[in-house]
């Protein structure tokens, strides 16, 4: 990314949109009102039975109930009670006849409803009432059998496809542990034996394996507090991770390593992929999405995005409908409603490889490639490698035969230093590719893929480091990675998408957008139907608050609505205006082109040797990538996106001024101040104490709040002022002086 970046950004209001749920079609609402969950298929796919609680229909807590599926519309009406509106029942489940029903009551115990736990030091607690038995009632609610009978817990009971099998979760060891049963209730036996709570079990759809969420306490202090908990009739949800196992309770593995609640899966109908609900993404609040993962832990992929609560998915037998539950839509405050849709599978070339997307970054940030200098013969290594993954897609060269475009330039090196100035005649490639759908409308996706070589053009933020390798980790081998990765999708795919696509690898962005510019000029000149620029430059450090900065986003009235519905689960999204900026995107913001750039914001390593590989958040990375390619996928089928001029840095007018302090901004906005996300070696802010971590929130008079502040302070100082600058740490505040050059 070219040095010397000022960005200004301000946040987004973030609105209610519905999400791109693009496996779900034709969603249905099925249930109005109340707290509705848990609804599983009849073997035929014609009726669901459900978990109730509404007070209009006599559930004072959960009963179970039955829905016709083949009625035209739904109400409240459309729900038959099965369980006799005594106690409280849970965990609902079609016997293989179709005809008959299992699932857990309190009721054989005490006719009331047991109260439910509440909360404690913050945490969410699940009661595991020991007045649960199995019993298995016809679909008018007689109860033709109870299975169980021993103290303790017994509940959620499902039965396996083939008919054989009852799995269920059960304290009769002592734990909360996985069982079995032949369908008659006979043959029990134990299938998991480690301490914590494993439940939500399904069959997969050959009956031979079992998926669950288990918890899994590791520390004394964790022990201890599980088992406490548990004796006193409950447990704390709120870390869990899926398993699978062999019915016997063999073959034992787990799934997900995602941290916090992941629970209530269900296998695909392929029984190679599993469906489940997690809030693994949330850095704060309550916020549960549909993730769908493969059972060797690969290919974690967002399903829902709309609403914040979304759970037990189940699939219809044939696979062709999934319903869930969701407090989408709703009416009233914690109303959960159950929702119906039509199941669509992703295209497996649609996944993001994470591996792919690892190796792009590892080659071109290798020493190897000494930095990727523009010019360089490592540039042209960078080159061709890059047009040998365009080969291997089938895409066209955007121009003639080749896909490098030659551009060149002359550079001054040491431009402040007249005395010892040089001009440099430097010959560097684009490396353009193209997709023709035959589409009327094109799409430029790109990033640049040079970077500052040994720092022979003096762009390095780091004192001294003439001849240090600087390999660009994520400035910008994290962009061109993403660029490929949706090369490979949108080429590799079985879909013809409604427009065309050039996929652009920039060089001499760090020399001034070089190559961009040359680039812009022929497509406007031979493309004149390209609707969207996006630009991803410097993706890698997505950091743990999911912090994401997208630029250009007034260049088109289209790009806000679309950037909210397609934002990934947790995602903190800065929205920044104006289309231009020190990045590529900006050389086609000029040719009147929309543009939108994606950014993590700076670093500590920015423009230094220190960015490499083996910092990159490649997980970030993905999940910028899904979203970019989500954002594609709507314009893809857009009749019209306007362009709209902007005001630079976002209306705001970016003040002149003769000084640095030497620190690297953070660009998002925070209400404490300025924080300083990098400090330069050897400039007035080091020299002073400043270090990366602090908030700058006065210089001299003037009270600093944000980047436009601390612009318009800078603007007022002279070389060689001294000026009083505080800032706190930790939460202290202190006051240093700063002499500023």
């Amino acid at each position: 990314m070219l040095q010397n970046r000022i960005c200004l950004f301000f946040l987004g209001c973030v609105v209610s949109l519905f999400g791109q749920e693009h496996n779900l079609k034709n969603i249905q609402k099925l249930t109005f009102g109340g707290d509705n969950a848990e609804a599983y298929f009849s073997p035929n796919s014609q009726l669901l039975t459900l978990q109730v609680t509404n007070k209009a229909l006599g559930a004072e807590c959960d009963q179970i109930f039955s829905l016709n599926l083949n009625e035209k519309t739904f109400s409240p009406q459309s729900l038959k009670r099965i369980s006799n509106g005594q106690g409280r029942t849970t965990c609902s489940y079609f016997m293989p006849d179709g005809k008959h029903i299992i699932f857990a009551s309190t009721h054989g115990a005490q006719k009331e409803c047991p109260a439910p736990p509440k909360p404690r030091d913050g945490k969410y607690l699940w009661a595991i009432y020991p007045e649960f038995d199995l019993y298995i009632a016809d679909l008018n609610g007689n109860i033709v059998k109870q299975l169980t009978n021993t103290p303790g817990y017994d509940a959620e009971a499902v039965v396996s496809p083939d008919g054989k099998k009852i799995a269920f979760t059960s304290t009769r060891s002592g734990d909360l542990e996985l069982w079995t049963m032949d369908i008659d209730g006979s043959n029990l036996k134990q299938v998991t034996f480690g301490l914590g709570y494993d439940g939500g079990s399904f069959f997969s759809h050959d009956s031979k394996k079992l998926v669950f969420r288990a918890s899994r306490p590791k520390t004394e202090a964790e022990i201890n507090e599980y088992k406490a908990l548990l004796q006193e009739n409950v447990v704390a949800p709120t870390e869990m991770e899926l398993y699978t196992c062999n019915v016997d309770g063999s073959d034992l593995k787990q799934i997900t390593q995602l941290g916090k609640a992941n629970w209530a899966p269900f296998f695909h109908p392929s029984d190679q992929k599993i469906i489940f609900s997690s809030n693994h993404h949330a850095t704060r609040g309550y916020d549960f999405q549909l993730y769908m993962i493969n059972t060797d832990g690969t290919h974690l992929r967002q399903i829902t995005f709309e609403s914040e609560f979304n759970a037990f998915p189940m699939f219809s037998p044939n696979g062709k409908k999934l319903v869930f539950s969701s407090n989408r839509q709703q009416e009233a405050a914690r109303e959960t409603n159950v929702f119906i849709a039509d199941w669509v599978d992703t295209d497996p070339a649609e996944y993001i490889e994470e591996p792919l997307l690892q190796k792009h970054i590892t080659f071109l940030a290798s020493d190897a490639m000494n930095g990727r200098l523009v010019g360089s013969k490592e540039e042209l290594k960078a080159a061709e490698y890059l047009e040998s993954q365009f080969k291997k897609w089938k895409l066209k060269p955007y121009q003639g035969k080749s896909y490098l475009i030659p551009f060149e330039y002359t550079y001054k090196n040491n431009p402040k230093d007249s005395l010892n100035s040089l001009e440099v005649k430097i010959k560097a490639h684009n490396v353009v590719a193209y997709l023709d759908n035959k589409a009327s409308k094109t799409i430029v996706i790109g990033a640049h893929y040079d970077h500052l070589g040994r720092n022979e053009h003096g762009n390095s933020t780091q004192m001294n480091s003439q001849g240090q390798i600087h390999n660009g980790a994520d400035d910008n081998a994290s962009g061109v990675a993403g660029v490929l990765e949706l090369a490979r999708m949108v080429s590799q795919n079985k879909t013809t998408e409604k427009a065309n696509y050039i996929f652009a690898l920039f060089s001499g962005e760090e020399d001034g957008l070089i190559g961009s510019k040359a680039l812009a000029d022929i497509i406007k000149a031979q493309t004149p139907n390209v609707v969207t620029m996006i630009n991803m430059d410097m993706i890698g450090r997505l950091n743990a608050s999911k912090d994401l900065i997208i630029g250009g986003t007034g260049t088109s009235p289209e790009f806000p609505k679309i950037i909210e519905k397609n934002k990934p689960a947790g995602f903190h999204i800065t929205l920044e205006e104006s289309g231009t900026g020190p990045t590529d995107h900006t050389s086609f913001y000029l040719k009147d082109i929309p543009v939108l750039n994606f950014f993590t914001g700076t670093h500590s390593d920015y423009h230094k040797p220190s960015d490499d590989a083996d910092k990159i958040n490649y997980y970030g990375v993905k999940n910028i990538v899904e979203y970019v390619f989500r954002i594609t996928q709507a314009l893809d089928v857009m009749e019209q996106i306007p362009f709209t001029k902007t005001k630079a840095n976002s209306g705001k007018t970016r003040p002149k001024y003769k000084v640095t302090m030497g620190i690297m901004p953070d660009y998002t906005e925070h209400p404490d101040g300025l924080h300083v996300d990098g400090v330069t070696d050897n400039r007035p802010a080091q020299k002073a104490g400043i270090q990366e971590g602090d908030v700058i929130t006065k210089i001299g008079a003037l009270p600093i709040k944000d980047v436009y502040g601390y612009m318009e302070a800078l603007a007022k100082i002279n070389p060689g002022d001294e000026v009083e600058v505080v800032f706190s740490r930790n939460g202290v505040s202190q006051t240093v002086k700063v002499k500023f050059e």
